[in-house]
């Protein structure tokens, strides 16, 4: 799919027929897939991975690297404004939600512990990704 800078909504029911079961709980409710399950956290392969949603390119495979922590980690998202930030206070922790930018779906959630040259981990669902193989 195309990336699109136009926000893109759909109701629940078109996102259900859209998604898998665990694809809706994690891109459109904020489920988190438990660590080594997903498929793309040990992917090495070249490629762009998209919005399971929207089919926005949030990452690339230059940036992606083993954090050890059993989710697919990126030291940077695909292009500016392809992902969005919030505050999310639930479980008792202050951390900062990914989202993507276009259809808003839940991707998981940036740290300040990753490699140079940004120093941060974004550490991603394979749920909330669809990969496109360069």
């Amino acid at each position: 799919m195309e990336d699109s800078p136009q926000k893109l909504e759909r109701s629940e029911a078109e996102w259900r027929r859209q998604l898998t079961a665990e694809q809706f709980a994690v891109a459109r409710q904020g489920v988190t897939e438990r660590a080594f399950t997903g498929i793309y956290w040990d992917n090495k392969a070249s490629g762009v991975y998209r919005c399971v949603c929207c089919g926005s390119e949030l990452f690339s495979s230059d940036t992606k690297f083993d954090s050890g922590t059993g989710w697919p980690s990126f030291w940077d998202g695909a292009r500016p404004g392809a992902i969005t930030f919030q505050e999310d206070s639930s479980h008792g922790m202050r951390r900062t939600e990914i989202r993507c930018a276009r259809c808003d779906a839940h991707l998981g959630h940036v740290f300040p512990d990753g490699p140079q040259p940004t120093g941060l981990r974004y550490c991603v669902n394979s749920a909330s990704l669809q990969f496109e193989q360069r």
